[in-house]
């Protein structure tokens, strides 16, 4: 493996581990708030899920902002926050989705059907918003350069002069000289 590959991937592997233990404890808030909601209210099963969703994402925003990506730029918040909602707006409807599909379209609307489809629904959605996020809500700082090392001997270094239009009468006889250091 590459010098420079193998931290890279290092890098990833730990950001994969952490954006799964968030993700983790998102899937079983979002699992007990959905089978909670729909034990103590009437909620139709993907209104149900639809606000257990919300509040997994709320959850998981703290969780990737404040242990995922707490290295990552924090300069601009409203945009992070714009397009962290936006994306998880667009998991919610995958995630829903796939529930919604189960229910209504193949009348599959036990409690066990319910749940599978929506953990099915919640992995898909899963995939779309570890993209998105690490793309385009938690961006990277830039990467500093190292400084290069300076030369074990300096070259010669030039030093301006003025041009003859720019120097006196007298200095435009002189011809240009390079000094060296």
């Amino acid at each position: 493996m590459g010098r420079a590959l193998r931290p890279r991937l290092e890098r990833l592997w730990r950001e994969v581990a952490k954006f799964g233990a968030v993700g983790g404890a998102g899937l079983l808030v979002n699992l007990l708030v959905f089978n909670l909601v729909r034990a103590v209210t009437e909620l139709p099963v993907v209104r149900a899920s639809v606000v257990a969703t919300v509040v997994a994402i709320v959850s998981n925003y703290l969780g990737f902002r404040y242990f995922t990506y707490r290295d990552r730029d924090k300069n601009r918040r409203t945009r992070e926050m714009t397009l962290f909602l936006l994306f998880s707006g667009v998991g919610l409807v995958i995630e829903n989705g796939v529930l919604f599909l189960a229910t209504y379209g193949f009348g599959w609307d036990s409690p066990l059907q319910n749940n599978v489809f929506k953990f099915l629904g919640i992995g898909i959605a899963t995939l779309f918003r570890f993209w998105s996020y690490r793309t385009w809500v938690f961006r990277a700082l830039p990467q500093v350069a190292p400084p290069q090392e300076a030369e074990a001997e300096p070259g010669p270094i030039a030093v301006p002069v003025p041009l003859p239009e720019q120097a006196g009468a007298a200095e435009r006889a002189l011809p240009p000289q390079r000094a060296q250091v």
